[in-house]
Formats: C-alpha cells, sequence, structure tokens
C-alpha cells in the first residue's frame, strides 16, 4: 500500500479533475462506467488506499461498532458463549467495513464508563450489549442519550424502544427439562447463573413449568442460583452431592459450569453418564473433545451475534426504525452425558 499517492497525483495519470477521482471514489452516479474503469485501474496500478479517518471526518462516521461485556473481557472470553457470539459480529461487520471495539473495564462501573466514554467521545456508531439484567445503568442510558443498540436477550425493564435478539429462553428450559423428565429423572437439579440476568429467570420458568407438568415436585435445595465461577460453583456442586437424597440428573446453565461439574464428579468418581445425567445450555465445539460429550442445548450463539449486527446497522442508517424483537430457535443436540433413569414417570 502506497500511502503517498494523493488524489492529485491520480488524477494527472487518468488525465482527469481531481473531483472526477472523487466521485468515482465515492461511486458517483454522474460519471459514466467508461471514466470510472480508467480511473479504477489508475488507482489499482498507483495503489492508492482512501484515508479512512479522513473520510470519517467528512462523513461523521467512526465506522466501528462498540461491544458491551457483561464483565471483564478477561473473565468474559474465557466463556465459550462471548467469543461464538462476537465471531458473528465480526463476520456481518466485517462485509461492511466496520471494526469492533470491546469494553474492557473489569468492574461493572468500569464497563458503564466504557459506553459513555464512546457515546460522549463518538468513538462508535451504535452498540450491542451482549447481556440482559436488572438494575443495569448501560440500557438506560443508552435510550436516553438516544444511541442506536441493541440488546441480546430480552429487556429486563419497559421494552419500548428497545431492539432484542433472543431465544425463547423459556421454551427451551420445558423442552430440556422434560427431556430430561422423559428419561425417567424426579430429582434434577437446576444449575447457575444468576437471578438478575433475564435469560436465568426465564429458564428457571421453563423447568418449573415443566416439572408441574409432569407432576413432579420442584424442591428448592436442587436450585443453584449462582455467579458463573470456579468457587461458587464447585461449592453448589458439593452441596448438591451432600443432600440425602442427591440429584440423579443435572441441567446446567453454562458450558462451562459443566465442564467443571465434569470435573468434580470425575474426582468423587461418579460416573457420567452411568450414575448422573448432565445436560447443558450453550454449545462449542470442543464438547466432541470431553471425555464425556455433553448432552446441550445449541442456542445458535453465531446467529445471536449476527442478527444483532444487523439490527444494530438497520438502527444506524434509520434511527427512527420502530424496535423490534427476532426470536432465534434452539435445538438439544444429544450426546453421551445422560442415561434412562430406572424410575419411569408415570
Amino acid at each position: 500500500m502506497n500511502l503517498s499517492v494523493t488524489i492529485k497525483d491520480v488524477a494527472k495519470k487518468a488525465n482527469v479533475a481531481p473531483s472526477t477521482v472523487s466521485r468515482v471514489i465515492h461511486n458517483s452516479p454522474t460519471i459514466s462506467e467508461k471514466t470510472k474503469r480508467k480511473v479504477r485501474k489508475v488507482l489499482k496500478e498507483m495503489g492508492y488506499h482512501m484515508n479512512e479517518n479522513a473520510r470519517n471526518l467528512v462523513t461523521k462516521s467512526t465506522k466501528a461498532i462498540g461491544i458491551v461485556m457483561k464483565s471483564s473481557a478477561r473473565e468474559s472470553l474465557y466463556n465459550p458463549f462471548f467469543p461464538e457470539v462476537i465471531r458473528g459480529i465480526g463476520d456481518f461487520c466485517n462485509k461492511e467495513g466496520y471494526s469492533l471495539s470491546l469494553t474492557t473495564g473489569e468492574t461493572e462501573d468500569a464497563i458503564f464508563e466504557d459506553v459513555v466514554k464512546m457515546v460522549q467521545g463518538r468513538r462508535v456508531d451504535g452498540m450491542i450489549v451482549l447481556y440482559s439484567k436488572k438494575d443495569d445503568k448501560v440500557v438506560p442510558y443508552l435510550l436516553k442519550q438516544g444511541f442506536p443498540f441493541v440488546l441480546i436477550g430480552k429487556p429486563s425493564t419497559n421494552m419500548s424502544g428497545i431492539t432484542f435478539i433472543d431465544n425463547d429462553n423459556v421454551q427451551a428450559a420445558r423442552e430440556v427439562s422434560e427431556f430430561v423428565i422423559n428419561l425417567g429423572h424426579e430429582r434434577i437439579a437446576f444449575l447457575g447463573g444468576s437471578p438478575e440476568f433475564e435469560v436465568i429467570q426465564d429458564r428457571l420458568t421453563g423447568f418449573q413449568q415443566a416439572m408441574e407438568q409432569a407432576g413432579v415436585d420442584v424442591r428448592q435445595e436442587y436450585i443453584k442460583l449462582i455467579p458463573l465461577n470456579r468457587t461458587d460453583g464447585i461449592k453448589a456442586i458439593d452441596e448438591l452431592l451432600e443432600l440425602k437424597e442427591a440429584p440423579t440428573a443435572f441441567l446446567v446453565m453454562d458450558l462451562l459450569l459443566g465442564v467443571l461439574l465434569l470435573g468434580v464428579l470425575a474426582e468423587k468418581n461418579l460416573k457420567v453418564p452411568q450414575q448422573i445425567s448432565v445436560v447443558c445450555f450453550n454449545h462449542s465445539e470442543f464438547i466432541e473433545f470431553l471425555s464425556t460429550p455433553l448432552t446441550t442445548v445449541d442456542i445458535h450463539t453465531y446467529q445471536l451475534g449476527y442478527e444483532a449486527a444487523k439490527c444494530v446497522f438497520d438502527l444506524i442508517a434509520n434511527p427512527e426504525m420502530m424496535e423490534k424483537s427476532i426470536s432465534i430457535p434452539t435445538k438439544i443436540i444429544k450426546r453421551e452425558s445422560h442415561f434412562v433413569a430406572e424410575k419411569e414417570i408415570k
């Protein structure tokens, strides 16, 4: 790439006016196809590349989309969900010539400050928020600022004015719970996820609906709503396994927690699936490399990100566009981590 070549240099070699070269670069309909071909040939021969920063100053566009993480980037990127959803966002943005800017704060307040800086400093043209939770400051702030953004997850407050992409998490949890119940399990643990996140509340609702419909008691000691980290995860798993009537099946809200569960069970010489069934939400290619490949609910994470990116571009182009919601279907992928219990549900 030759950074020293200017529009004037190209115009001189192509024997046209500099304004003509500029119009060709911007694909103006006022320039004939013959002239466009000639100028484009010279542009290529001379290795001219437009100064993106200069163009962005003129168009008042940053050519960047902000990504608001649920927690610190360091912590979030350990979770297979976030790299995959960002891959979906990135693939669409790349087609549009946009880059991504991620929040890097280590705390909730620091992440919010990152968002404020992006908005006030006009560092991005729009934002995608990768979570939905109660008492969150980010979404109300973006609404108040009238800034284009899309939410991945169902809004926890009034949906007016919010475009969001989500799965039907109540239905998904109900279907996978029915799957486990129909295997013959009654002692089913619901493990993982902080109750402040809407996705966890919806999945818990679906689980409870399936249990009640099957006539199986929902035992509160089997429900562990916890932050998704190793310490809290091990503590919750230990408490469940130490119950007088320990669960025979685990419905786990996060893939990393599912892998942690497999490790704890192995340490206690409890075999999956021979003694305990494990079913997880989320999907990743690395599952196939586990000693016991997990049965999972594929929420199509890549598609969540891709559709969110499409929607935020629509909002940038048309800020007055009515809000909308898109539901991405889910699918149970049956592998080797579940078994048919001896006691059948009548």
